[in-house]
């Protein structure tokens, strides 16, 4: 037996970037070669896509950890290291992605809508492609980006043009198996049916779908019975048939009692007051069913209600029944917006949008905020004096120390970027120009050695020995004869 899932927790990581490589090539007779450190491939991305052949999340829920492939590192003489291969998840149609707090990330409709759930990280830059006019042998080359990771949850809501709903034991599955080629449980004990069952239903040129979904009882809006977990089916239906049973025996039971009840459930869950409705009496095939549907008919009629007397065993009233259906289905397909195309949004950056923010903390420490400053820090590599003294000019240029020193910092105060915590130093990074040196260094971030270097001692020594001026003997030519 196949068991249906609709709603599932999905663990996503995206591939991390790959390294960049740091290299010098060396080759006889040219000693200069020069850099030649390859970037590093991108990490592969986790994308959803509907497949109209996929129709349960079943595979997320044995599976819900989902990683992509990571990059690979570049490597000497400009070799770029490979992407990761992007991950494709296939999932029925109707998937609604959300986070863990109930926030829609997309709502995924249509064959072949495809959604980028978790990107992955920026490959690092080799000292190749960051050699420069002045930079010209960088000892230093950049990190992969981690790739993104989140948790997400999936929940399927049925695409279907028609709901049937009503209590327990009404008759909805023996309904849809004759009106339809579907195949439900059907058995004579509540609770049946404990997953929805879709079904295909052809009228002349007309194709619609009918979901049977599980049977309601009174406060399935707040978790009773199974309706809590199955009234999100019937929200993307565009027709509601109230199935009820006329032939049943439970006291305190009658249609149109049935009727309100499964209204007032309808109404707790919300946003289905404007959907048509009919009214299905069930089992007319028995003496006391008929009785009791010829009795409430007029009461129903009253309503504003179509009421249509049939019966899944002898299919007595289908045919009619069908035809009203296929009526209203194609009345709200009149009615519906035609679909457009996925238009393509573009969001032009703002004249004075810096690209980062300073936040002042209440402990007196600053955090920035954006995604160049965020995304340079992860991608330095803090062993290396001048890939740190690299990120300072980047930062410099961008105008955080500027904005630093505008929002009230001070020396030595703490300052966020990411996940790092830095002193603030203006007069050592502010508006330094770089300086070369060894490849790997920064003279700018090397401390200054307290013990005088071997030429300031021997300055210092003749200092010593060099006699006054007013003590020097006269010059020959100043004596007088």
């Amino acid at each position: 037996m196949t068991t249906f899932v609709d709603r599932v927790v999905l663990h996503l990581q995206a591939g991390d970037g790959g390294h960049g490589c740091v290299s010098i090539h060396r080759e006889k007779f040219k000693p200069l070669g020069g850099p030649d450190g390859g970037n590093g491939g991108h990490g592969g991305s986790v994308s959803l896509v509907v497949d109209p052949q996929v129709h349960t999340l079943l595979d997320f829920h044995f599976r819900p950890h989902v990683k992509a492939a990571n990059g690979r590192g570049g490597a000497g003489s400009n070799r770029d290291g490979a992407n990761g291969a992007d991950l494709v998840l296939k999932v029925p149609d109707g998937t609604v992605v959300q986070t863990l707090d109930g926030t829609v990330l997309a709502d995924m409709v249509g064959a072949g809508t495809t959604f980028e759930v978790a990107r992955g990280g920026r490959g690092g830059r080799g000292n190749a492609s960051l050699a420069n006019a002045r930079r010209k042998a960088p000892g230093f080359a950049e990190l992969g980006e981690p790739g993104e990771r989140l948790d997400v949850v999936l929940e399927l809501k049925s695409v279907a043009d028609v709901g049937l709903v009503g209590f327990p034991s009404a008759g909805k599955s023996s309904l849809i198996s004759v009106i339809s080629a579907a195949k439900p449980k059907i058995a004579d004990y509540p609770f049946t049916t404990l997953v929805p069952n879709l079904g295909v239903v052809r009228v002349d040129n007309h194709t619609f779908t009918v979901a049977d979904v599980p049977g309601l009882i009174p406060g399935a809006a707040t978790g009773k019975g199974l309706g809590l977990e199955f009234l999100r089916h019937v929200e993307r239906c565009a027709v509601l048939v109230h199935v009820i049973d006329t032939a049943t025996l439970e006291p305190g039971r009658d249609p149109l009692a049935d009727i309100d009840t499964i209204e007032a459930e309808l109404a707790a869950y919300g946003g289905l007051a404007d959907r048509p409705r009919l009214v299905a009496l069930n089992k007319v095939d028995v003496p006391d069913g008929r009785d009791l549907a010829e009795i409430v008919r007029p009461d129903l009629a009253a309503r504003g209600l179509r009421v249509f007397e049939v019966s899944a065993a002898t299919r007595e009233g289908l045919k009619e029944f069908t035809y009203a259906l296929a009526e209203l289905v194609e009345q709200a397909r009149a009615v519906a917006p035609p679909a457009e195309p996925t238009r393509i949004v573009l969001r032009p950056k703002a004249v004075d949008d810096a690209g980062f923010v300073i936040e002042a903390e209440k402990d007196g420490s600053y955090t920035v905020r954006g995604t160049r400053p965020e995304r340079w820090v992860r991608q330095t590599n803090f062993d290396n004096d001048e890939a740190v003294g690299f990120l300072t000019d980047r930062l410099a240029r961008l105008g955080v120390e500027e904005q630093l020193a505008k929002a009230g910092a001070q020396p030595g105060d703490l300052v966020r970027i990411g996940d790092r915590e830095f002193d603030w130093q203006p007069m050592l990074y502010a508006g330094v120009d770089f300086v070369p040196g060894a490849r790997g260094r920064d003279v700018r971030l090397e401390e200054k050695p307290t013990r005088a270097t071997a030429a300031e001692r021997l300055a210092a020594r003749k200092a010593r020995r060099q006699r006054p001026a007013d003590e020097a003997e006269p010059a020959a030519d100043d004596d007088v004869e």
